[in-house]
Parts: C-alpha cells; structure tokens; sequence
C-alpha cells in the first residue's frame, strides 16, 4: 500500500501556513511569550498521524500544534488560545505549549522530557480500557537526556505498553549540538531497554508513513512499544526571534546589535582577562559562522518542498488544493480577529 501523497501535503501544508500566521501575530505583539514552531516538522508529524484512530493518545512536547491540527483539534480555538482569549482552547491559560483536549486523548506541555510520564499513563490506560488503541510520544532529541522520559521508556518495555516514542531530531539542544551534550546513540539507548529502534528521513513523508505505520501495526498487535527516530530541520531555530537566523536573514540591521555592545565589552577597562575576552569573541563568531552554514537555509530540507516537486505533475490539482488551503486559513483569521491580515 502506497501513502496518499495529496493527503499528507495537505495535512503538511495547513499545519506550515496555520504556523506562518501564528508568527505573524506573534511579530505584531499579539501573542506574548516564546513562540515554537514545528515548521520543518511536518513530514514527521503527518507520516505517524494519518495513521492514528479513534481512542488513539498524543503526548506532544511544546511544538505540539501541527500534530493538533492535523488530529483534528478546531484551529479557531486553538488559535484564539494562543492569543489569550477565555474562550480559546484552553480558556487562554495554556498559551501554545501547554495544551490539552480531553475529546481527542491529547496532552501537550513545555517541559522537556514528560511527554515519557504522559505517554505512559495515556498507555496504561488503552492498554487496560481500549485494546489496540495506541499512544504516540513526540519530543525532541533533547528529551533524550532526560531521566523521566528513560524511566518511562523503560516501564514501557517491562509492561509492553502500546507506546510509538518519536523522536524528532534537529541537531539541537537551543544553541548546543546534540553531538557535544548527548553520549553514544539514540538507537541504542531504545534497544538497551528492550524497544526497537527504527531511524527514518524526517523530511521525507513517505518514508515516515511507511515505517510508522508498520510500528503502529506492530504495536497495535500487542507487541510493545517502538523507537522511531526521524531527523528534521528546524527553519526558525528553538523559537520564532533565534537570534543567530535573524543575523543570517538581516545581517546589516542585526550585526550592529551584537557587534557594537561586544567591542565595547573587548575595549573596556577591568573586568576579565585579554583571553577571556577573545575566547568570548571567538565563541560569539563561531556562533554566527555556524548560522551562515545552518541546513536551514537549505530548501532541500524543506519537506512540503519535497512533496511538492513531486506534485507538481498535476499542476492544476495542485494549485486548486493551495489556493483552498489558503483560503482557510483566511477564514480562520477571520473568524478569530474579524478580519485577515493582511
């Protein structure tokens, strides 16, 4: 059985424009706080979805609304709860990282590593009131260090629980590589505990679809959790504002804000030593060098472009399912702030 591309592009596709225009109002003022985005996330998020059913649990780390979205949660609520509003998802008091929908068995929450404790108890539960209903974990690589996602990894395996645990993979821990705060292999990590481990291209939707819906199978078959392991690109950084992407994409308007405050740093007198002093500035370039360089600003790891190349062999179709898509979203503005933004 073959992935129904058209479907997964436009569960993809909704998720990256709903996200394109939560960055908007976050850039006007209208959504306070940090703001973290899945965008470059989606083929992983629609891959494991599209195979999820009725009675079905998420745990959702704080880049938790594509799955939302694609698992059928309202985007009027969902959005007027990023903005605060009392009659928003959560009554406004869940912001967008904190959310929960007791109707579709889904949980998400800022804390790195619970989504392990959560997915557990949605687990349990299925697996003692629901058979062959499943949960999904979604989290990012640096949930791996932590112990509460491990213990949970490990209960999973000693009671077999219906656990698919993915993890979403872009190199990053804020701004340090995982490869310089994360000891040995995810892969191995799963299989010390006695859970199969499967790695997938993160970008790449059909293959995604392929191996979750396997594991999903698996698991549903009473054979206990899976490892999934997909690497994506994260194109805003940790959160909407990355300080090193806004230097990539506006360097002239940027660098004056680091460069000025450093160099009158480096020349004042006192303080630390001359060493000190230009181990902070290497740091600093070392930083900016590495944005220049980021896969970020590589196309090739955009998955909806991916899926769109392929696509494009029925241009009209195409375009016909874009321009909806966008005309939803249009709707949804207008229904949440009474007009579309423009």
């Amino acid at each position: 059985m073959s992935p129904d591309l058209w479907s997964l592009y436009s569960l993809m596709l909704k998720s990256r424009l709903f996200e394109e225009a939560s960055a908007k109002l976050w850039q006007e003022g209208l959504i306070s706080g940090e703001m973290h985005l899945g965008t470059g996330e989606e083929a992983i998020i629609a891959g494991v979805v599209s195979h999820l059913k009725d009675g079905d649990a998420m745990a959702l780390d704080h880049r938790g609304t594509a799955a939302m979205l694609m698992r059928g949660i309202e985007p009027v609520s969902l959005l007027r709860e990023f903005l605060g509003y009392t009659d928003g998802l959560c009554c406004g008091m869940g912001g967008h990282m904190h959310l929960f929908s007791k109707e579709h068995l889904v949980a998400s929450s800022g804390i790195v590593g619970s989504e392990g404790p959560t997915v557990a108890g949605f687990a349990l539960a299925a697996q003692m009131l629901r058979p062959e209903t499943i949960a999904v974990a979604f989290f990012g690589d640096g949930a791996m260090n932590q112990g509460m996602l491990m213990e949970s990894m490990n209960l999973a395996s000693v009671w077999k629980l219906p656990v698919l645990f993915v993890c979403k993979n872009d190199g990053w821990g804020i701004t340090t590589k995982s490869e310089d705060a994360s000891g040995g292999d995810f892969n191995d990590r799963a299989r010390g505990f006695g859970i199969p481990a499967v790695e997938v291209d993160g970008l790449d939707v059909s293959k995604v679809w392929e191996v979750s819906g396997s594991a999903i199978e698996n698991i549903r078959a009473g054979q206990g959790p899976t490892f999934l392991h997909a690497k994506c690109v994260h194109f805003e950084g940790h959160f909407l504002g990355f300080q090193p992407i806004r230097v990539v994409r506006n360097p002239l308007k940027e660098m004056p804000k680091i460069a000025v405050p450093l160099t009158k740093s480096f020349l004042r007198i006192g303080g630390a030593s001359l060493g000190e002093r230009i181990a902070g500035m290497k740091s600093v370039m070392s930083s900016v060098i590495t944005a220049l360089r980021d896969p970020r600003r590589d196309t090739n790891n955009d998955p909806i472009t991916r899926v769109r190349a392929i696509l494009q062999s029925d241009p009209i179709r195409l375009k016909e399912l874009e321009d909806q898509l966008e005309k939803d979203i249009n709707n949804i503005l207008r229904k949440v702030l009474g007009k579309v933004q423009p």
